[in-house]
């Protein structure tokens, strides 16, 4: 089965059902010792695009914001085993040129990777797309506040949404995520992996 090991804050990282390695926002925790077949960055601050961390091989395909939105156009790509397309993701402190999540596609799953957005209308694209895990960035200073939460979870629709980023200062907070009122919640503690 697939797996998603949460590194903390907004890092993570998927093994595929193939042994592709995928990392999500590297800045955080540990785990970075396989070698990445695909790294994907949402934005450009630096606690979420730290490449120097990831073990590369030679054909480690990089993806970031800015080359997933390209004069306003959000892209897709297709990597065979894995496809993946960007989509919106904004708020106050994050512009929306410079920033986006992912739906990524693979083992028969659908994953949506939130990056740093607050609770956006685009969200309601999400609900009929019948999606296996949604990880939300989500907190009260910069990302989806607690009090979105349960809307932006019922604007989704996921199966699953775990939520990630919820204490800027630390690697995680089980207070918080406890605390965290979205619906279908499943809380990954940081170190953590589980099998999706």
């Amino acid at each position: 089965m697939a797996k998603f090991l949460y590194q903390g804050h907004g890092s993570y990282r998927f093994i595929t059902n193939n042994n592709k390695v995928v990392y999500v926002d590297p800045f955080a925790g540990k785990g970075y010792n396989l070698p990445a077949d695909l790294v994907l960055i949402t934005h450009q601050h630096h606690d979420h695009n730290q490449i120097k961390l990831i073990n590369q091989k030679p054909d480690t395909i990089i993806i970031s914001n800015n080359n997933a939105l390209i004069n306003n156009e959000y892209q897709h790509f297709d990597l065979n085993d894995i496809k993946i397309t960007a989509l919106p993701a904004y708020n106050s402190h994050h512009n929306k040129n410079e920033c986006v999540g992912y739906l990524l596609e693979f083992d028969n799953l659908k994953i949506y990777c939130s990056g740093d957005t607050g609770l956006i209308d685009e969200m309601n694209n999400l609900h009929d797309l019948n999606i296996d895990y949604a990880i939300l960035n989500s907190d009260n200073m910069y990302t989806i506040p607690f009090n979105d939460a349960k809307e932006a979870t019922a604007r989704i629709n996921a199966k699953h949404n775990i939520p990630i980023h919820l204490d800027p200062l630390n690697l995680f907070s089980i207070e918080k995520a406890n605390e965290w009122p979205g619906l279908n919640k499943l809380i990954v503690c940081d170190g953590q992996e589980i099998e999706l």
